[in-house]
């Protein structure tokens, strides 16, 4: 079975770059921006070698997981490209409830997707995907941003500071290429809302109703710092603010978070 756009995606005049096996989409994607590609395209794998999430951390996708990443080259300003990584959210978790809606029919059993801040999507509160934006400067003074989406569709990495899971340990018995095509939709979907960073009160209104942890208590880490509090909400740029325990309000634009035991579990 070959990795295909959805119908919405093929009708926007999105382009397909799809490997057998592959480094990293993400730097597939990169190169290809610096060679003079402009047109808004995917690539992907259902083998990934040498992929990589946040924090240079090693991304391996073994056979039947997907690897995907969007290649959009725009005039936006690299503040406003990195609210992209909330469309890439909200669109992974758009797809997989997609695609696992047969499954939780026949089991009777609804699957907890949610979205945790900044860039994972969660089913029954384990990781199951991961996403890692990154941006260059191109010619005509635009930037070429691409989102990489990992999806852990039939294996989940074992040992992680954070626990994940497989779709098809959670008994939803779909394919990487079922996962694309749906993925591809949502992003044809999702993308025009966002509108150059203009619609993004309208994605972050998506994504804060899938947030997973809004309003409770939450650890933010960064580097040796730990800074407790409850989390209230994402502001207009997409960083967290929460309610620290001195009762202050603080924003954050970047760290590793932790919500109930995992949180403990974090900071030893």
């Amino acid at each position: 079975m070959a990795l295909t756009l959805g119908p919405r995606a093929r009708a926007a005049g999105y382009g397909l770059v799809a490997f057998d096996a592959i480094g990293s989409t993400n730097a597939e994607a990169l190169a290809a921006a610096r060679s003079g590609e402009r047109q808004s395209t995917w690539f992907v794998t259902t083998e990934q070698t040498a992929g990589r999430g946040r924090r240079q951390r090693v991304w391996v996708a073994p056979r039947g997981n997907l690897a995907s990443s969007i290649l959009e080259v725009s005039d936006v300003s690299p503040s406003v490209a990195a609210t992209l990584g909330f469309v890439a959210g909200v669109a992974l978790e758009q797809a997989v409830r997609t695609v696992s809606l047969e499954a939780s029919v026949r089991s009777g059993k609804a699957i907890d997707y949610a979205l945790k801040w900044p860039n994972d999507v969660l089913a029954s509160k384990q990781k199951l995907s991961g996403i890692l934006l990154e941006a260059e400067a191109v010619a005509g003074e635009r930037l070429a941003v691409v989102a990489g989406i990992g999806t852990n569709v039939i294996a989940a990495p074992e040992g992680t500071p954070y626990p994940a899971t497989s779709l098809r340990a959670l008994g939803v018995d779909v394919t990487a290429e079922d996962v694309f095509s749906a993925l591809s939709d949502a992003w044809a979907e999702l993308f025009p809302i966002w509108d150059h960073g203009r619609g993004f009160a309208e994605i972050r209104r998506r994504w804060l109703a899938r947030a997973a942890g809004l309003g409770e208590p939450v650890s933010i880490q960064s580097g040796a710092t730990t800074l407790d509090g409850t989390f209230e909400t994402i502001d207009e740029t997409g960083c967290m603010v929460i309610a620290t325990t001195d009762g202050k309000r603080a924003t954050i634009a970047a760290g590793d978070v932790y919500f109930g035991s995992v949180a403990s579990a974090g900071r030893a």
